[in-house]
């Protein structure tokens, strides 16, 4: 039992991250029916721009987070509106290639810009670990989940609890009807594609510290199993993606604890399979309701 309870901490901890990478894929979806597979490259970048606002200033990790999802966000809206925007009227498989082209840029420039080598993250804090019996975890581990949960339950109160947040779930349920009423979807767009990619630039800085090591191909996978943790969760719906990159998350260690790693990552894409033919709009999403 103890040995389980130490499992599922650890896919909690690695849950929470596809979470908040899913969060964005989900508020895009929400808003304006895109697959934004652009996402995990940002998430990437994240990690980078952490690791050099680190070793140039030197600041605690607190400042560093900030800063790291303030220069994401604003990579979002820049993305937005350069690649995103011009085709808003376009047929949707014309922005989904271009998201899909965007995520090899970003990548490829990455490549250019730092070289194609992992790097070693630095230590942001000092990883003590607590064990009660044979159960254990440590900072790194309760920083992981800590910050993940406080960003997930912000997010929720800004969509729910502010004048923004309305406007964004008006604008999901009817653009036009939104706009009649004298909000602007074009900065709802942008504001949704801000809170996302900050989501995900905090991400980038997470996993750097927990596995400590970052290279410019580091997106791919885990933005695809976010984007698989979002139709899970039910893909357009904030909870849903909260809940289905934890359980994605958790899922993935118990394969890798009790059945074989290698396969982990073929489960998570099983999963995608299963949960489109069984039930397309996820655990928690329903086809008639408001998606943000």
């Amino acid at each position: 039992m103890e040995a389980f309870i130490q499992q599922l901490i650890n896919g909690l901890s690695v849950g929470s991250v596809y979470a908040l990478i899913a969060l964005g894929y989900t508020m895009v979806y929400g808003i304006i029916k895109l697959i934004n597979f652009a996402h995990g490259d940002i998430y990437m970048i994240g990690a980078f721009v952490s690791y050099f606002i680190f070793l140039s200033l030197e600041w605690n990790i607190f400042v560093t987070l900030a800063l790291t999802m303030l220069v994401t966000a604003f990579l979002g809206v820049f993305i937005e509106k350069v690649a995103y925007k011009p085709l808003r009227n376009s047929p949707r498989i014309t922005a989904l290639i271009t998201a899909i082209a965007m995520s090899y840029l970003l990548q490829n420039i990455m490549i250019y810009v730092v070289g194609p080598e992992a790097r070693s993250f630095p230590q942001l804090i000092q990883n003590d670990t607590y064990t009660l019996g044979n159960i254990s975890i440590n900072q790194m581990e309760i920083l992981l989940l800590g910050t993940s949960l406080v960003l997930m339950v912000l997010l929720q109160l800004v969509v729910q609890k502010t004048k923004m947040g309305k406007a964004m779930r008006a604008v999901s349920i009817d653009s036009k009807a939104a706009q009649l009423m004298g909000i602007n979807p074009n900065t709802i767009i942008s504001f949704t594609f801000l809170l996302g990619s900050a989501l995900a630039g905090a991400g980038g800085l997470l996993v750097g510290m927990y596995y400590n090591t970052i290279d410019p191909t580091m997106g791919a996978t885990p933005g695809l199993k976010a984007f698989v943790a979002a139709v899970f969760g039910g893909i357009g719906v904030i909870p849903g993606a909260m809940v289905g990159g934890l359980l994605i998350g958790i899922i993935e260690v118990m394969i890798s604890a009790y059945g074989n790693s290698m396969i982990r990552d073929a489960v998570v894409y099983l999963i995608l399979i299963l949960i489109l033919l069984v039930r397309p709009s996820g655990l928690l999403g329903k086809s008639n309701k408001e998606k943000v």
